[in-house]
């Protein structure tokens, strides 16, 4: 194939540069990554070659502009293999992994790349830069000598080694999640074992399995460790069939076990750490997050773990109690049973039904009269369906967005339904990222994985999909407003354990009274949500937090138990690992089980959180003493949005975060806040 018969190889006609996945075909993506690693190779290959001494213009800001082709591609192809990953997409994304790692490191570690930024950061202050250029030498430095710029050549040609098979190991956990994930569907052939379902949710169930030409009803999984239909499952055995398959997801021993891949996985990035320097990856990852080294993490969870782990026993004897008392052959609760007896003591103490306040939560109305209808009062911003554009899947809308003026801001793109070719979880990616310099808006993806109900039944979620689809537009909102001149600061490419500060404010919006009251209609009547349950609601915010923070802080720990390990530690045995660590820091109760055990722990080793994961409760620390400034300064108010956008959202990573903050609030963000929205300031 030419290039110029290559769709990928053009910029697109369509609006904002959206990728015209109609022309698009698998056969595109690999000889399109070919010629644009070329491409961007001899763009950096000009600027290195320059004669002259090293300037702005002629070195970063060249820089800025290169690779928009590699870019493009990759955006376009990246969102494809996350969302709609079918077994030609997966060859691909193994046969590139190594490849983008090698071009990558190519750039990253080149010498006389890191010689001009080097002169330039050396004299930084003799440039007469602004502000956003400043700090793009700055971090364009430090991200290069943390990366290895700086290193030997042989020193340099292992670690290029390392990083080719560590991307090749994380493609390979992926896929063998994957496919675990949708092998252990839970199939049940008589409805009577899903006692407790909804009508939407059997009909969910229904079209699962007719999709995978089975009779009766399948129960796909979830990324995390429980799953929704817990809460509402009255048969014992069919609640520890689900919970079984779902702990067991790639670790049974067979071709799509991680065990290996996870502890090579662990292995090699020790061994780069201390390529690079540093005694554990976890100490290489931190120092270049707001966090700074892996102590002030673990100061943070140790501090966090023994109060939830105390308000967890508690909630767990409060459930043992309903089980003693109600059933005629009492047993002892388990992880299965949690999510179950949880909704009844809800019942009992605050007289909420989780499972019927569904009706109120139609998918449709949640979108359009609350999340975006939040966004319009907070920020002025519109949104205007385009049906006329189409993406890579038939399930994916596309929005326009515009700001009160009338002016365009971008494109954003919901993907809501689970699919059997899409990763677990929800996420926000860019496929356009917005610059001044290369004169681009932004297109932003939300992913969840809702079931699909059968034809003709509504999409009704549970408040948790709720607060998912709040949460992940948080992010899309942050990839919308960032407005920025070079393109390395554009969106949410900010520090790991500042990109969910924003997401996690969003999230405050969904019991904020005049937003709730808009969306949360029965979907069949029209009638809002009965304001005494929206109390009820208000006044159970702190309950079930010891389970939720709990299982939270036992991943995180996780994850930095296993990035401590320095070169030449072995495990041999992942379970027997995870256990010393949980128990190493008190969280070890069988009842509450990590929200991820390490086989499926995609955000750590498939995704871009290791050694990170942390970060959202380090985050919540900001969006917690967000909340409290929100509350007290008037709430849902256009110059309220006005600021928080300004000052926050706008700057992308143009900007320290921490410095944002406190330019956004006025001082330095304060613990309380958090403690007392988790109850753990008892």
């Amino acid at each position: 194939m030419t290039d110029d018969a290559n769709p990928l190889l053009v910029p697109s006609a369509l609006p904002y540069g959206l990728p015209d996945y109609g022309v698009i075909r698998p056969e595109h993506y690999l000889p399109a990554f070919d010629a644009a690693f070329r491409e961007h190779l001899a763009e950096v290959q000009r600027i290195t070659m320059v004669r002259s001494m090293p300037t702005f213009e002629n070195t970063i800001e060249a820089l800025e502009r290169s690779g928009e082709s590699l870019q493009r591609v990759a955006h376009a192809f990246y969102t494809v293999s996350s969302a709609d990953a079918t077994p030609e997409i997966q060859e691909i994304e193994e046969q590139l992994a190594p490849l983008m790692a090698a071009h990558e490191d190519a750039i990253t570690l080149d010498a006389a790349l890191y010689w001009r930024i080097s002169q330039l950061h050396e004299r930084v202050d003799e440039l007469g830069l602004d502000a956003e250029q400043r700090y793009l030498v700055e971090r364009r430095h430090r991200e290069m000598t943390l990366a290895g710029a700086g290193l030997d050549d042989e020193a340099k040609a292992r670690l290029t080694e390392l990083n080719q098979r560590l991307s090749s190991l994380s493609t390979t956990f992926e896929k063998n999640l994957l496919t675990d994930t949708n092998d252990l569907a839970v199939h049940f052939e008589d409805a009577a074992e899903l006692d407790g379902l909804s009508e939407g949710e059997l009909s969910a169930a229904q079209r699962a399995a007719a999709d995978r030409d089975l009779d009766g009803y399948l129960v796909t999984l979830p990324l995390f460790t429980g799953h929704p239909y817990l809460a509402s499952l009255r048969v014992r055995e069919s609640r520890r069939r689900i919970m079984e398959a779902s702990r067991s997801r790639a670790s049974r021993g067979n071709e799509n076990d991680n065990a290996a891949v996870l502890t090579e996985i662990v292995r090699l990035r020790a061994e780069r750490a201390e390529l690079l320097g540093y005694p554990t990856h976890a100490a290489a990852i931190t120092a270049d997050e707001t966090a700074r080294d892996p102590q002030a993490v673990e100061r943070m969870l140790r501090q966090l773990a023994a109060p939830a782990a105390r308000n967890a026993a508690a909630e767990h004897a409060r459930l043992q109690a309903i089980v003693d008392e109600t059933e005629d052959a009492p047993f002892a609760v388990e992880a299965h049973d949690w999510a179950f007896y949880t909704e009844k003591v809800r019942q009992a103490e605050y007289d909420i039904d989780s499972a019927a306040l569904r009706p109120w939560f139609e998918a449709e109305r949640v979108l359009q009269d609350g999340v975006f209808a939040a966004a319009t009062k907070l920020y002025g911003v519109t949104f205007a369906e385009r049906t006329d554009l189409s993406t890579y899947h038939a399930d994916a809308r596309v929005f326009e967005v515009f700001n009160e003026d009338g002016s365009a801001q971008g494109l954003y793109i919901l993907d809501l339904y689970t699919r059997d070719s899409k990763r677990g979880g929800a996420w926000m990616n860019s496929i356009v990222d917005q610059s001044r310099l290369r004169g681009t808006k932004p297109v932003v993806v939300n992913n969840l994985n809702v079931a699909k109900p059968g034809e003709g039944q509504p999409t009704l979620l549970t408040l948790d999909e709720v607060t998912t689809l709040f949460h992940e537009f948080g992010h899309a909102l942050h990839g919308l407003f960032a407005t920025v001149t070079y393109p390395h600061f554009s969106g949410t490419n900010v520090f790991r354990d500042f990109v969910e500060f924003p997401s996690q404010v969003n999230e405050m919006w969904i019991l904020w009274p005049e937003v709730l009251d808009s969306y949360a209609r029965h979907h069949v009547t029209g009638e809002p949500l009965d304001p005494a349950i929206v109390q009820r609601l208000q006044a159970s915010e702190t309950f079930n937090q010891g389970f939720a923070t709990s299982e939270y802080l036992a991943a995180a720990w996780l994850d930095q138990a296993w990035h401590l390990l320095p070169v030449g530690a072995t495990v041999d045995d992942v379970a027997a690992f995870e256990a010393a660590a949980l128990a190493d820091i008190g969280l070890n109760d069988p009842a509450v089980p990590t929200r991820y055990s390490s086989t499926y722990f995609a955000h750590v080793f498939s995704g871009g959180y290791s050694a990170g994961y942390y970060s959202y409760i380090w985050s919540e620390v900001l969006d917690a003493d967000t909340v409290e400034w929100f509350r007290t300064n008037g709430g849902l108010t256009r110059e309220n949005g006005d600021r928080f956008r300004d000052r926050l959202l706008g700057v992308g990573g143009s900007k320290d975060p921490l410095e944002a903050y406190r330019d956004f609030r006025g001082r330095d963000a304060e613990i309380a806040p958090l403690l007392k929205r988790r109850g753990l300031d008892g």
